[in-house]
């Protein structure tokens, strides 16, 4: 019975393990059946979403806070180090609901808003219904290594990252007319679903100084303020919108948006705040911009990458100053060096994050961000592409308006001298030649010169020295005259074989003491002479030295040689820069050097010879009048070189040697001796010369850019040396590294350049965009696919940066975006009003080629735009914040854009354009031109709410303090605006139209000349007249201040008063603000 025994023992124990097991799982399942269906339903529509966003980046996602994670049913209800943190059925006991609402502390989440009534409600319930899960928050795959993590795909749901909508414009219900483009449509239909209505458009005067202000920054001036108020034609607008646009001022007032939020200023911040004297050609560089519509794509490219892709480009290389802007600290102990070049990348690619694509990347700078499908490894991967990117101050060719129209009307003259020299030797030459070579025939054959002239290719100055062809084919050197030259002159020489060089300098009487020397003394000091040498090429090169080979040079030997101190012609090829070879006393007079090459070069065609004489020794002892000849044969006497014929073809010595060519058949000729007989030729002939001689003197006086340093973002750039450099800082590290939790001493591996997952769509990631540098480039080209990757529509985020610029000038045209968070685009940021019309603008923009001009144009000549800015408290009730635009927001003029108008207003605003800043205040220069210093900001701005430029700013703040009324008021500056104004119309007044008043006020016609200086005033602080109660009142005011100057005793009381009443005005909120 035993075997039985235990048989039945161990089947029971069986049923018992088994019914353990049941009860188990049903008690397992029991709160997940309790709940369902509608705590299911919670959690799939509303809850999943709320959780994974706002929770599960601390308790889940890359990290596991408190031992707490929630990314699955099970370890949700085991909780973490303050036990379970969900009770099913139990919402007030549970600890999550608890922090969630504020009821026990920690208060969760710990960053961004409380969860609302509503979310603590669903909360709530679908505790009490049993917490259930559909499946876990987050997916098996994404809690690999925090530095692999993906994106998932849903993730690219969230409306911003979506590619654009290419919904068409609406057709709502306008009975009335009253869309003026598709912008309208959009905003009507939307108002005709709130049951209310647009708002009147405002009066052409009012209209006017608006379009005015907001394209110039400027109120229009009376005169055109008339004009337009008595055009009665439909494209009036329009008109008026195109000729601000192609103003200057455009692009001055549209760059001060800009450089808001790509934080510019002039100083390096911090406590120390030292000065970027070169940083200004990157604002320089925005006003251009704006002002000659670039491409908003290239736009953003060149201020990435200019370097890289339009190297040879002045405006793409000022355009990186972009990424130079960010403010550094310039003393740095040494265990700061590592952590502050990571904050400094980080600025590099934050402001890029906030600037161009309205996201707020930083935030992933120490985790994954809480909010927006951003991994901390998308940052770090994004960081990678600014590892080796350093600011320097460089040296840069720039191309200034005014060049660029000397250039145009050079390059039209020496076309039309070339295309004359090539007619004549197409139409003139060749019936020539037969009489010239019987002439040569019978010349008197003497001895001929070795020494062979060689056609000048090119000739340049480091220094910037320029150069005239002469006839005797040396070139003759004016202009700036540096402290150490290089000269590089490229000859070809009509023989098959070089094997000596010869360099003459030659006295001039343009150079101080008739020379050879350009220094005062009229010395020289050759320092280096080195030689390259190959083929001539078939065709034109861009490069003339491009295949030339270097050649030694021995044997040398001049005319004469300096002795106290010694400085023979052996010096010049030495290789050392220190020393020279001179000719001191015998100035005044011409010198002469020979070399051999140590091996002779040969081609068939003729040999290009690339020469360049350094003169390094001393300041400004450069040759004035260099001419270099070649022979065939090496060693020819050197005692005295100077007494030989002329080398030049067309001297004594052009007749035997045309000569000896013509007596040998043409068919045995070489192709250079060919070349050569039909230049002795050429040369030979007064007209040609003549045309020659004229092309000649074109191409020396090419207009030169002026090259300034200008401040810079780049690879192997010189370093911007500061404080920190004498204890060894480094400015880069050559590895990004994955750093946990931001945190330079917990580096995780090396993180290779990539892109943001969300806005990446091509399979092959980022090396879609990533190609190698080409030859001889020396940076990484890293940024050049970053710049690909944020304007590709296609693949890449270009999609939503064309939606970020679209609402920054919407943003500034209407005041206030179509989103109005314009540097937040993601999950904490507001979702667009008008999501449709936000989408339809970017994609015009793409298709007008990313120009913004047509979009402003669209935008301001726009109903929506036209619309009066008077409130409407029926419709506030359904719109307070005006969301649907049924009135134009009335807002503030920015702090610049205030003394600018002002300045306006007084008639001294200087318009120059460009340049260095300035720190005085009281320069009659537009603001944007005053001195950006980040610890002293000009005191009218700063009282006038502008940013401090640590950061960018897409939306500036704007207060009502009383410092501001009492800057109006009682400023030394402020008053003599209000001088200059008064005297401006009380000198002008009759010329002044009299303005019509809006809103169907009467207008006030002026009786007396006060009153006409009145009215002046009002046309040209407000663009309309006066009321006839506002004249009145400006009477009596003007009167009362002349009396009470007259009872003080002092003189001029008529003017002081007007000035009082100007102040007056020039304080006014009307005058102040963009109605």
């Amino acid at each position: 019975m035993r075997p039985q025994t235990r048989d039945f023992r161990r089947d029971m124990a069986w049923l018992a393990a088994a019914i353990l097991l049941v009860a188990c799982t049903c008690a397992a399942h029991a709160d997940q059946q309790a709940a369902d269906p509608r705590g299911l339903e919670i959690f799939v529509t509303r809850l999943r979403e709320l959780l994974a966003h706002r929770c599960a980046n601390c308790h889940g996602a890359t990290s596991v806070e408190n031992g707490f994670d929630m990314s699955t049913r099970e370890s949700l209800l085991a909780g973490g180090e303050s036990g379970p943190a969900v009770v099913p059925g139990n919402s007030n006991g549970s600890l999550l609901y608890r922090l969630a609402a504020r009821l026990q502390e920690p208060h969760m989440p710990e960053e961004g808003d409380a969860l609302t009534t509503d979310e603590l409600k669903l909360l709530a319930e679908w505790i009490d219904r049993g917490a259930p899960f559909d499946k876990p928050l987050i997916a098996a795959a994404d809690k690999g290594p925090w530095t692999e993590r993906t994106v998932p795909a849903e993730a690219r749901d969230f409306w911003a990252f979506k590619p654009l909508d290419t919904t068409a414009p609406p057709a709502p219900d306008d009975p009335h007319g009253w869309c003026r483009n598709p912008i309208d449509r959009f905003i009507l239909a939307r108002q005709r679903a709130a049951g209310i209505a647009p708002s009147a458009a405002a009066p052409p005067q009012v209209l006017l100084r608006r379009m005015a202000l907001d394209l110039t920054g400027l109120p229009p001036a009376p005169a055109e303020v008339a004009a337009f108020v008595a055009d009665p034609s439909p494209s009036a607008a329009a008109d008026a919108v195109d000729a601000l646009l192609t103003r200057p001022a455009f692009g001055e007032r549209w760059a001060q948006h800009w450089l808001d939020v790509a934080r510019f200023a002039e100083s390096f911040g911090y406590e120390q705040d030292y000065d970027r004297p070169h940083a200004h050609h990157y604002r320089d560089f925005v006003i251009r911009a704006f002002n000659d519509d670039l491409p908003y794509d290239t736009f953003l490219q060149w201020q990435l990458a200019g370097d890289e892709l339009a190297p040879d480009d002045a405006e793409a290389r000022k355009a990186t100053g972009f990424l130079a802007a960010g403010a550094f600290p310039t003393q740095l102990t040494e265990k700061e060096f590592e952590s502050a070049r990571y904050s400094e990348l980080d600025d590099m690619a934050a402001t890029t994050g906030t600037a161009m694509l309205g996201l707020t990347i930083g935030c992933a700078r120490c985790h994954d961000h809480k909010f927006d499908p951003l991994p901390q490894a998308d940052y770090y991967r994004l960081v990678s592409t600014f590892t080796t990117t350093i600011r320097g101050n460089v040296d840069v060719r720039l191309s200034s308006d005014a060049h660029r129209a000397a250039l145009d009307a050079w390059q039209k003259r020496l076309d039309g001298a070339t295309a004359a020299r090539l007619a004549y030797e197409r139409d003139e030459l060749p019936g020539r030649f037969a009489a010239w070579a019987d002439t040569m025939r019978a010349a008197p054959q003497g001895p001929s010169s070795p020494w062979r002239p060689g056609r000048i290719v090119s000739a340049t100055s480091r220094a910037g020295a320029t150069f005239s062809p002469q006839a005797d084919g040396s070139l003759l050197a004016s202009g700036a005259a540096g402290d150490q030259d290089v000269y590089t002159i490229v000859i070809d020489v009509p023989l098959e074989t070089v094997a000596s060089l010869r360099l003459d300098a030659l006295a001039d009487p343009s150079l101080p003491r008739g020379g050879p020397g350009r220094v005062a003394h009229g010395n020289f000091a050759l320092s280096n002479l080195a030689v390259k040498a190959g083929p001539i090429p078939a065709a034109p090169q861009a490069d003339a030295t491009v295949g030339l080979i270097a050649v030694a040079l021995v044997n040398p030997r001049a005319d004469f040689s300096q002795t106290a101190p010694d400085l023979p012609v052996a010096h010049a090829i030495d290789g050392d820069a220190t020393s020279a070879w001179a000719i001191d006393p015998r100035v005044g007079v011409a010198h002469v050097a020979a070399f051999d090459l140590e091996k002779p070069i040969s081609h068939s065609g003729g040999v290009r010879l690339a020469v360049t004489l350094e003169f390094m020794n001393n300041v400004r002892h450069a040759i004035g009048r260099p001419r270099l000849t070649a022979a065939a044969v090496p060693g020819l006497p050197s005692d005295p070189l100077t007494s030989e014929r002329d080398p030049v073809a067309g001297g004594a010595g052009a007749a035997p040697r045309a000569a000896a060519l013509l007596a040998r058949p043409e068919a045995e000729r070489t192709a250079a001796e060919r070349e050569e007989l039909r230049r002795l030729h050429r040369e030979a002939d007064d007209g040609w010369m003549a045309l020659d001689a004229a092309v000649k003197r074109l191409e020396a006086e090419r207009p030169q850019p002026e090259v300034a340093k200008v401040l810079v973002a780049g690879e192997n750039v010189p370093r911007i040396p500061h404080h920190a450099d004498g204890r060894g800082y480094p400015h880069f590290y050559k590895e990004t590294h994955f750093l946990r939790r931001g945190d330079v001493n917990q580096k995780d591996g090396v993180a290779q350049s990539g892109f943001l997952q969300v806005l990446s769509r091509h399979p092959a990631g980022a090396e879609h965009w990533q190609s190698p540098p080409p030859a001889g480039a020396t940076s990484s080209h890293r940024r050049a696919a970053l710049a690909r990757w944020i304007t590709d529509v296609d693949y890449g985020a270009g999609h939503l940066a064309a939606r970020v610029i679209v609402n920054r000038l919407w943003q500034h045209h209407f005041g206030a975006g179509l989103v109005a968070t314009p540097s937040d685009f993601g999950r904490q940021g507001d979702p667009p009003s008008h999501p449709e019309l936000l989408d339809w603008l970017a994609a015009e923009l793409i298709r007008a080629g990313w120009r913004l001009k047509p979009l402003h144009r669209l935008m301001v000549t726009s109903a929506t735009y036209r619309q009066a800015s008077a409130a409407d408290s029926a419709k506030a009730e359904v719109d307070p914040a005006n969301r649907l635009l049924w009135r134009f927001n009335r807002r503030r003029l920015e702090g610049e854009a205030i003394r600018d108008t002002l300045l306006s207003l007084a008639g001294t605003l200087n318009p120059g354009l460009y340049g260095r800043a300035g720190a005085n205040e009281a320069t009659p220069r537009r603001s944007l031109y005053l001195e950006m210093k980040r610890s002293r900001l000009p005191l009218f701005l700063r009282t006038f709410d502008s940013p401090d430029f640590v950061s960018g700013l897409a939306k500036r703040s704007s207060t009502t303090t009383a410092p501001q009324a009492l800057f109006l008021m009682n400023s030394p500056i402020t008053r003599s605006w209000a001088d200059a104004f008064a005297a401006r119309i009380g000198a002008t007044a009759d010329a002044v139209p009299l303005l019509p008043a809006p809103w169907g006020v009467p207008t006030a016609v002026p009786e007396t000349p006060r009153q006409r200086v009145i009215q002046a005033a009002f046309a040209t602080a407000l663009a309309r007249s006066a009321s006839a109660a506002e004249l009145q009142d400006a009477e009596r005011f003007i009167a009362a201040q002349e009396q009470a100057y007259a009872a003080a005793g002092r003189g001029a009381a008529g003017g002081a008063a007007l000035a009082d009443f100007c102040q007056v005005l020039m304080g006014l909120n009307e005058t102040l603000h963009i109605e």
